[in-house]
């Protein structure tokens, strides 16, 4: 845990972290399922998104 952040903002950094990778997981999933191609492509930008925001909220809490 780091010192600079309060006890609040570390659990409610571990709550947007739980989300994200539920979405992220959901989002996978999702894709191979999906035929329509436009809708893949977007689903996949969400993905690579979803991915940099999971290791930039990992990179606040350590």
């Amino acid at each position: 845990m780091r010192e600079d952040l309060g006890v609040h903002e570390t659990l409610e950094i571990h709550e947007l972290l739980t989300f994200k990778s539920l979405c992220f997981t959901k989002a996978v999933v999702m894709q191979g399922l999906v035929t329509d191609q436009g809708l893949k492509e977007i689903m996949q930008q969400n993905v690579t998104m979803s991915a940099k925001q999971i290791e930039e909220l990992k990179s606040i809490l350590t």
